[in-house]
């Protein structure tokens, strides 16, 4: 008989995408066993990408009623009667839920002596390194497999030529939060007229966040020579198909940049304030694109602070520098 296994991991689409590489390992482990992974609402479209994961329990953390979410989780943990569970985040509370559930190995992050006693395999946590990495350490006990990039499992599509496709917008979240991650829609404008004047096939695409960034680019755009695609998807999958058509993938720090590492598409991205070693890995199918401002704070954004700064020298970058980047003149 297959292992039950609950994997929980809260946040965006984006930590899903890097929690993928656990997953398949799990699998690769584990052939015959049932993967439920226990996430938040907004981040449930992950499933749309990948056959590793069985079932969802979805857990609103960030809602009015988050105690009541997390005990609705704590009884469906012992109602499922999981062989194994993993768990992610560096609260110190997470062991205590995790010892609660009754299920008998248990594994997550090393926040400390009680995480000790009462996990099965208490794991250290490592920030300093690529986000999937630090996903992985979690079954290092559990398995000798390493997968290292998220795989998603999608009907690529066939690549159009010299096309260079142009997802501009951050999750509505990040613009709440006042987390300014990427270039204006005016600079955005810019580089769309830059690639179009060399020759570029450029495609232009956002999701229901980024209604506000689109209209303003399409205002301000001088070139009538590029596709606008904003509304033709209408999920994460039918995004991750569009970009897999695409030569050349140019975003900003978001939840599609991930989609994009997955499929193994040329990607450009936009960084301002948050970690490159974090959120990118190691690749010469990844090229940040970042300012020259000698920020001795960079980067700042969730390891300094909650919200980028006034001055935002970080993101002083250039039409001219994202374009010529992308066009191999840099």
């Amino acid at each position: 008989m297959g292992k039950r296994i609950l994997t929980i991991n809260f946040g965006g689409i984006g930590d899903e995408i890097f929690f993928l590489p656990t997953l398949i390992s799990l699998k690769k482990e584990f052939p015959d066993s049932e993967i439920t992974l226990a996430l938040e609402p907004r981040s449930k479209g992950v499933k749309d990408l990948t056959d590793k994961i069985d079932n969802l329990i979805l857990i609103d953390v960030k809602g009015k009623n988050k105690y009541l979410e997390m005990l609705k989780l704590l009884f469906k943990a012992r109602k499922g009667k999981y062989d194994i569970v993993v768990s992610s985040g560096g609260n110190k509370l997470i062991s205590i839920l995790l010892f609660l559930t009754g299920i008998k190995t248990r594994c997550g992050y090393n926040t400390g002596s009680l995480s000790q006693k009462l996990l099965t395999y208490a794991v250290p946590l490592n920030k300093n390194q690529y986000a999937c990495k630090m996903y992985h350490d979690l079954i290092r006990p559990l398995t000798k497999h390493n997968t290292e990039l998220p795989e998603i499992n999608i009907d690529k599509k066939e690549k159009i030529a010299n096309s260079v496709l142009i997802h501009p917008g951050v999750s509505k979240l990040s613009v709440q939060k006042n987390c300014i991650k990427t270039i204006s829609p005016e600079t955005w404008a810019n580089v769309i007229d830059l690639l179009v004047s060399e020759g570029k096939k450029v495609m232009l695409v956002g999701g229901p966040d980024d209604k506000e960034c689109i209209e303003t680019i399409l205002k301000t755009v001088r070139t009538q020579n590029f596709e606008n695609l904003y509304g033709t998807t209408k999920n994460l999958k039918e995004l991750a198909e569009l970009i897999s058509s695409a030569e050349k993938f140019l975003c900003s720090d978001s939840a599609p940049l991930h989609a994009a590492v997955a499929l193994g598409v040329k990607t450009y991205v936009i960084f301002g304030p948050t970690d490159v070693n974090a959120l990118i890995p190691k690749s010469e199918n990844v090229t940040p694109i970042m300012a020259n401002d000698n920020c001795e704070l960079k980067p700042c954004l969730w390891a300094r602070r909650q919200t980028t700064c006034d001055k935002l020298d970080c993101l002083k970058i250039t039409a001219e520098q994202v374009a010529k980047t992308v066009c191999g003149k840099d």
